[in-house]
């Protein structure tokens, strides 16, 4: 079986190489011609240069291969211009979607990685209720907004593409770089939360978004069509993480600061704009602030077990442990 995978120098997507040369396919990552190698150094994996802004060259691209399944892994959580999540998240999808209708592409399964992101702050009256497939996206941020257009692409199409979409909470794990800033930080002895009100959030290790990926290629027709959000099935609140984090750390003396909603846009306004500046995207825009000024992280994986048969196997405390583990053991830390 021939397997493409876009993304695939990233973060997920790495992993998602890995786990299909485990299993015997044919691998095919999708990569562009600045895209890192660092976690693709395996012999067997095959490389395909892909340029998802322009439909024509995809046709192109493509067009001497016969892929059995694609995983579409790629994407941007951040970008100086906001266009730019539209161009790449959106753009970049329908492109890809478009030239595999051109050519005929005889796939069994389109797996498209989404996200949680696409529902913004919705549910946010205590007690908070999980978020379900039913309910209707509200995206407050500009990365949510593109991922919920392309999904509405892809959904467009019909039977035409079979396809299933998953929607992760906060993916974490080693390799991983924005959560990674807050072991940093908790190293360098300051711990920084934003907010006095309850947030509740969700978090899923790498390693279960990638068996997910896998059992939606596997997964019967009934599942073609649908959506399925992905977390660990646990809930956690704020300070959680980062008293995993602390204790993986040696427990290092540190200062914990709370601080108040609007410090937090204050900080993310100057962020975005140095950022401008620099021509250097920063973990701290606009995004970022109204992702963490959310207080409702919740969402309901029981679909996802029930139809697809995903389990999540590491909960926090262990995927914590591990990542910590993987930073240290590769000088990040």
């Amino acid at each position: 079986m021939k397997i493409l995978i876009t993304g695939s120098s990233g973060f997920i997507g790495s992993f998602i190489v890995e786990e299909a040369l485990r299993r015997g396919f044919e691998t095919w990552a999708a990569i562009r011609g600045s895209s890192s190698k660092a976690y693709l150094q395996d012999e067997r994996i095959n490389f395909i240069n892909l340029n998802l802004s322009s439909k024509e060259a995809l046709v192109e691209q493509l067009r001497p291969h016969q892929f059995d399944y694609v995983v579409h892994a790629a994407g941007v959580t951040k970008c100086l211009n906001k266009q730019d999540f539209y161009r790449i998240n959106t753009e970049g999808t329908q492109h890809l979607l478009d030239a595999l209708l051109e050519l005929q592409m005889p796939l069994k399964r389109f797996v498209f990685v989404s996200s949680l992101s696409i529902f913004g702050a919705i549910k946010e009256h205590q007690p908070y209720d999980e978020i379900r497939e039913s309910d209707t996206p509200q995206p407050n941020t500009a990365y949510g907004r593109s991922k919920l257009e392309a999904e509405k692409y892809l959904q467009s199409l019909g039977a035409r593409i079979p396809y299933i979409i998953l929607r992760p909470t906060g993916v974490y794990g080693p390799r991983e770089k924005d959560y990674f800033m807050m072991a940093k930080s908790i190293k360098q002895h300051i711990d920084f939360a934003v907010g006095y009100q309850q947030q509740d959030i969700t978090f899923v290790y790498v390693s279960d978004v990638v068996q997910a990926v896998f059992l939606a290629l596997e997964a019967d027709a009934r599942c073609v069509g649908r959506q399925y959000f992905l977390s660990d099935g646990e809930v956690y609140q704020s300070s959680t993480f980062s008293d995993l984090i602390h204790e993986e750390l040696g427990r290092p003396w540190w200062l914990r600061i709370t601080a108040p909603v609007w410090v937090l846009r204050i900080i993310t306004f100057f962020g975005e704009y140095v950022g401008r500046l620099t021509g250097k995207v920063t973990a701290l825009n606009n995004d970022k602030y109204n992702i963490l000024r959310q207080r409702n992280w919740r969402c309901d994986i029981e679909p996802a077990r029930r139809e697809l048969g995903f389990e999540p196997k590491v909960k926090l405390a262990e995927g914590v442990k591990r990542s910590i583990k993987w930073y240290q053991d590769n000088k990040w830390l």
